[in-house]
C-alpha cells in the first residue's frame, strides 16, 4: 500500500471511531436523560446531528433521507438531520487523474476531446465534470470518490445505533424493516453499472413521454466506478418557481408523468425527491417544455402485487369499501390489521391520496410550506400509534412513501396548480397487475437488470 493510501486509510479508520464514540455518548446522554424524567430533546437532538456531521457523505445522504420520512425520526431530530449538508469538498484534478485513470487506463484524456478539470457539482458519492467525447458528443462524467464502500458501510452501522436509539425512545413505530431497505438502498448506488442499467430503464419505460429526458449512457467510457452519460442542458428547477401559471404547471405535469407513469405501467419509482436530480428543458420561445431526469442511482423495483395494493387502496378510499382497503394493506405487507389500527393508517393513506381523489384543480395541499409537507398527519399517525404499536413499516413502503412527500413538495414549491384526479386516472386507466408484470419482466430484461 503506497503511503499516501495508507495515511488516508489511518485518517478514515480514526474519523469512523471518532464518530461512533461521539453517537455511543450521546446515545448515553439520552438514555440517561429519559431514564431520569428530564426532556432535553433539542439539545440531545443538536448533540447527536453534531456528532453525525463527523462523517461527511454517505451518511450524510441517510440522514437526510430519514428527515424526509415523516415520523421515522422525532420531530426535532428530524429538524436538525435536515440542516446537515453534503459538504465533502470536491476532488483535486491530480487525485481526478489518478481516479480516471483506475478506471480508463493511463492513456484516459486521450479519449476525450476535452475533459474540465472543475467539476460541475459535487454529491455525497462522487463528483460530475463536464468533457466532449472524441466523437463530439458532450457528456457528464460522474466519478466515485475513494473508499466509498467502506465509508458507507462504517455510516450504516452508525445508522443502526441511531434506529436502536429510535426504538428505545420511542416504540411506536418498528424501524428495523426501514433500516434495511435504507442500507441495500444505498449499497446499490455505488454500482455505477447498475446505474447505467437504470438510465437505460428509464429511456425504455419513458422512451414515448416527450416531456421527460433520459440521458443516454455511454458504455465504452463507464465502470463500476466511473458512469459517462450524455450532458443534457436545462434551467435548475427552482428558477421557475415565480413564472406564471401555466409554466409552473407544466413542469408539474411532466414530474407527475416522470414519477407515476413507469409505477403505474412497470412498478419502478425514482426514489430520490432531490431537486438537484432534475433540470428544465425549454422551447425553442424559451417556455418550460419539460424535464431533464439526470440521476438514477436511487430506483425502487416493486413487485406487481405492490402496485395492485396502491391502485386497490385508491379505490376502497374513493368508495368507501374497507374490504378492499384492509385488502391493500395487507398486500403491502402490513400485520395485524385491528380496526384501530386501519384507523391510524387512513389518516395517512387519506393525506397521500387526498389530492389524487378531489376531482377538481388545486395546489397539492392548500396552504402548506414545503417544509411542512406531511408533518401534521404524521404526528397524528404517530399519536395514536403510540397506543397500539409498535407497528412494523413494509419495506417496500419506505422509498414509496419518501418519493410521493418529495414530488409533493416540488408540486409545492412550483406551486402547480392541477387536477391531480385527472392526471392519477389517466396513469391507472385500464390497469391491470398481469400486464405490469409482464412489461416490468420485459424492460428488466432489456435493461440487464
Amino acid at each position: 500500500m503506497a503511503d499516501d493510501e495508507r495515511n488516508r486509510f489511518s485518517a478514515r479508520a480514526a474519523r469512523y471511531a471518532r464518530v461512533g464514540a461521539n453517537v455511543g455518548g450521546v446515545a448515553a446522554r439520552i438514555a440517561g436523560s429519559r431514564l431520569m424524567g428530564i426532556d432535553r430533546g433539542a439539545g440531545n437532538a443538536a448533540a447527536l446531528a453534531s456528532a453525525l456531521g463527523g462523517l461527511k457523505g454517505p451518511l450524510m445522504k441517510v440522514a437526510q433521507l430519514m428527515a424526509t420520512i415523516p415520523d421515522v425520526l422525532p420531530p426535532e431530530y428530524a429538524a436538525e438531520l435536515q440542516k446537515l449538508q453534503c459538504d465533502a469538498p470536491p476532488m483535486g484534478w491530480a487525485f481526478v487523474r489518478r481516479r480516471m485513470m483506475a478506471e480508463l487506463g493511463r492513456d484516459w484524456e486521450a479519449r476525450f476531446a476535452s475533459f474540465e478539470h472543475k467539476p460541475s457539482a459535487a454529491a455525497s458519492l462522487g463528483q460530475v465534470h463536464k468533457a466532449v467525447t472524441l466523437d463530439g458528443e458532450t457528456v457528464a462524467c460522474k466519478l466515485q470518490y475513494p473508499d466509498m464502500q467502506a465509508a458507507v458501510e462504517a455510516d450504516l452501522a452508525q445508522l443502526d445505533i441511531l434506529f436502536s436509539l429510535h426504538r428505545r425512545m420511542d416504540g411506536a413505530i418498528d424501524t428495523r424493516e426501514i433500516a434495511r431497505e435504507i442500507g441495500e438502498r444505498v449499497r446499490e448506488e455505488l454500482d455505477y453499472r447498475r446505474e447505467a442499467c437504470h438510465a437505460a430503464l428509464y429511456a425504455h419505460m419513458l422512451g414515448q413521454e416527450p416531456r421527460v429526458r433520459v440521458p443516454s449512457v455511454r458504455a465504452d467510457l463507464s465502470t463500476g466506478r466511473l458512469l459517462t452519460m450524455q450532458w443534457l442542458e436545462g434551467e435548475r428547477l427552482l428558477r421557475f418557481t415565480e413564472h406564471g401559471l401555466d409554466e409552473r404547471n407544466a413542469i408539474a405535469q411532466a414530474m407527475f408523468a416522470a414519477w407515476w407513469l413507469p409505477f403505474s405501467h412497470f412498478g419502478v419509482i425514482h426514489g430520490d425527491p432531490h431537486l438537484g436530480n432534475y433540470t428544465v428543458f425549454t422551447a425553442d420561445d424559451g417556455r418550460p417544455a419539460g424535464i431533464n431526469l439526470l440521476d438514477y442511482g436511487c430506483i425502487r423495483i416493486f413487485p406487481p402485487r405492490f402496485v395492485a395494493g396502491v391502485v386497490d387502496l385508491y379505490r376502497g378510499l374513493m368508495s368507501g369499501d374497507d374490504a378492499r382497503v384492509v385488502h391493500a394493506y395487507e398486500t403491502w405487507g402490513f400485520k395485524g390489521l385491528k380496526r384501530e389500527l386501519i384507523d391510524v393508517l387512513n389518516i395517512w393513506a387519506g393525506f397521500i391520496y387526498g389530492p389524487l381523489m378531489d376531482d377538481r384543480v388545486r395546489t397539492i395541499a392548500d396552504g402548506v410550506a414545503p417544509g411542512q409537507y406531511g408533518r401534521k398527519e404524521a404526528f397524528q399517525v404517530h399519536t395514536a400509534l403510540k397506543e397500539l404499536g409498535p407497528v412494523t413499516v413494509p419495506r417496500e413502503f419506505v422509498f414509496m412513501d419518501r418519493a410521493a412527500i418529495g414530488l409533493g413538495a416540488v408540486f409545492l414549491h412550483l406551486k402547480a396548480e392541477l387536477n391531480f384526479n385527472r392526471l392519477f386516472e389517466d396513469a391507472i386507466a385500464d390497469f391491470d397487475a398481469h400486464l405490469v408484470a409482464e412489461r416490468q419482466s420485459g424492460a428488466l430484461a432489456r435493461a440487464g437488470l
